[in-house]
């Protein structure tokens, strides 16, 4: 099942203090077969058969059971990493103990195997991240942190990871998030997944305005309701006030006279009347 199955881009990392935890929620044994015939089982490399196909994040739940390591990456079964994603992680903590690391990517063509739509992306920003979940790989988070704020919620299947980053965020301070400036996950693009074809997953984007809906109202912010925007995957908050406080606007320098009619229109236009 998707976000459980191996790459070779894990064993072939530069940083080898790892294990893989893989819960297979498929209804073949095809998975375990491949793995027992090219890898070993052990500490490195383990492996749960699921009774039933428990969805996307009862799956991955059940693979982080299996979890020992101090920091959990969570990891898309048909997506790969640079083979020195772990070391820069790893680098990173080597001055500070983040409570979770996440980095740049890019999308890889499945049919003309090119990279394509580098997604660079800011440091922590909470209100970006409340439009839009530009985090999404590769995400490391500490154990410690994971068991403070649960596992991914089944009832946001789809944008489970959009709610486990949200929940996170409001346990931690911008301080203990780091973000590596480096492409180092490689998101694979093909008919049935996100990446190409947004639609396919229509369900996934509902789950994302309820996931930062919850944040609302678990941080105490009552009067705000969250919208999806015409672009899939993006989100707008509209928000409620008690009171109206006035707003002063301060035009600090005029160069071209011209422009001063077009700022007084915009102002004029504006529907906030104080």
């Amino acid at each position: 099942f998707r976000r459980v199955l191996f790459r070779s881009t894990v064993v072939k990392q530069t940083y080898s203090n790892w294990e893989l935890c893989i819960a297979d929620g498929s209804s073949s044994d095809c998975v375990k077969k491949y793995i027992e015939k090219n890898y070993q089982l052990g500490d490195k490399l383990k492996y749960v058969k699921l009774d039933q196909n428990y969805g996307i994040a009862g799956n991955m739940n059940r693979a982080l059971e299996l979890a020992t390591g101090d920091y959990v990456g969570l990891y898309d079964h048909d997506d790969f990493l640079e083979l020195d994603c772990f070391y820069e992680i790893v680098k990173r903590l080597q001055d500070k103990p983040y409570d979770f690391i996440y980095t740049d990517e890019d999308k890889y063509l499945d049919s003309t195997k090119r990279f394509v739509d580098p997604h660079f992306k800011s440091d922590f920003n909470l209100d970006l991240l409340c439009n839009v979940n530009y985090i999404c790989h590769f995400l490391c988070v500490k154990k410690t942190l994971l068991d403070q704020v649960g596992v991914l919620r089944k009832e946001f299947d789809g944008a489970q990871d959009f709610d486990f980053v949200l929940r996170l965020s409001e346990a931690t301070t911008p301080d203990n998030i780091y973000h590596i400036p480096r492409i180092l996950y490689h998101w694979r693009m093909h008919e049935l997944s996100t990446a190409e074809n947004p639609e396919s997953k229509r369900y996934a984007f509902e789950a994302g305005r309820r996931a930062i809906q919850k944040h609302y109202e678990r941080i105490g912010l009552k009067d705000a309701y969250v919208e999806e925007t015409a672009y899939p995957g993006t989100y707008r908050t509209r928000y409620k006030y008690a009171d109206k406080p006035k707003v002063s606007i301060i035009i600090d320098e005029i160069t071209k006279k011209e422009l001063l009619g077009k700022t007084l229109q915009s102002i004029k236009a504006n529907d906030y009347p104080d």
